[in-house]
């Protein structure tokens, strides 16, 4: 089965909402390395609709000044796209195409067919609904050094609990952290009861 990954940015506080007014401070070669190993090393990205306006507004017209960022911009746009919307779209960047069917079913669909991994990228909407079913393999957080203070957070309020086990973490030398989680399906339960003989003892 592909694996499918999921990249954020995200601050302290939790928020997901506008990053362009708060990340690029942070965006340094190690930064551009844990993107292109999760986003880039993908041959098909999944993306929400907004995200995917977002993309194709800007990665093509990248691509073809043929700066810094040209290389990354190709990967992207050779890559297959599937836009996650009810409308029809009509596309100019190459290789997209919406997704068709019910979300859970249609992406346990597509990572059952041979590729590679298949990327995420922004897309919140969209992560809440594959977090919760289960079909995220990697969470790849890159949390900031800054609480933002507004905007949504990536995690709403709802009646169950998302377990989540840590696979890696790595600190940049900006501040950011790169932690990566996929969901526990064996997470630990326990009251304060359990969790008492853990506190330190007085010496006798």
């Amino acid at each position: 089965m592909r694996k499918l990954t999921a990249g954020l940015f995200i601050s302290l506080d939790g928020v997901i909402d506008n990053p362009q007014d708060w990340h690029f401070p942070y965006f340094n070669d190690e930064m551009g390395a844990a993107v292109d190993a999760q986003l880039g090393a993908a041959d098909t990205i999944l993306l929400g609709r907004v995200t995917y306006d977002s993309f194709a507004g800007a990665w093509p017209d990248r691509e073809a000044a043929g700066e810094e960022d040209a290389p990354f911009a190709k990967k992207l746009g050779d890559a297959r796209k599937i836009v996650v919307s009810r409308q029809d779209l009509e596309f100019t960047w190459r290789n997209s195409e919406v997704l068709k069917g019910d979300l859970v079913e249609a992406v346990t669909t597509l990572k059952n067919e041979p590729g590679d991994a298949i990327g995420m990228s922004g897309s919140v909407a969209v992560v809440r609904q594959l977090l919760a079913a289960g079909l995220i393999d990697e969470l790849h957080l890159l949390v900031h050094p800054i609480a933002v203070r507004k905007g949504a957070r990536l995690f709403e309020d709802a009646d169950t609990s998302i377990p989540l086990r840590l696979l890696s973490s790595k600190a940049f030398s900006t501040g950011v952290l790169h932690l990566v989680y996929t969901t526990d399906k064996s997470a630990p339960d326990g009251t304060y009861e359990d969790a008492k003989a853990h506190l330190p003892q007085e010496d006798s």
